[in-house]
């Protein structure tokens, strides 16, 4: 399971390092190129740099996700529940690695 959780934490971060770079370019793009931009080449522009930069939050978000795994692990916590202490069912762990409660107490807070 470390090693699956660190191949995705590379993942991750390669990923949130492309994301970043892109939004780079689109913020160099945005000072360079505006010039006779009508207000929907303006509002595409602001559109697809606010959705790159929502992506590179969700991916860094997961990136803490699976981090936080790894430090489970390392504590040897990984694999129970945080909320009731009950083993996560290994198809849970396979499907989200990163799982910190069961699906009972998941189901509860999605609920809340």
């Amino acid at each position: 399971m470390r090693a699956a959780l660190a191949a995705r934490l590379d993942e991750l971060r390669e990923e949130y390092q492309l994301h970043l770079a892109e939004i780079a370019e689109l913020q160099r793009d945005r000072l360079t190129d505006s010039a006779g931009d009508d207000q929907a080449d303006t509002g595409s522009k602001t559109f697809e740099r606010e959705q790159e930069i929502s992506l590179a939050n969700s991916i860094l978000e997961r990136t803490t996700q699976v981090e936080r795994a790894l430090e489970r692990l390392d504590e040897g916590s990984y694999g129970w529940c945080e909320r009731c202490g009950d083993a996560i069912p290994v198809e849970r762990l396979a499907a989200f690695p990163s799982a910190t409660r069961c699906v009972t107490c998941k189901q509860l807070e999605e609920r809340r």
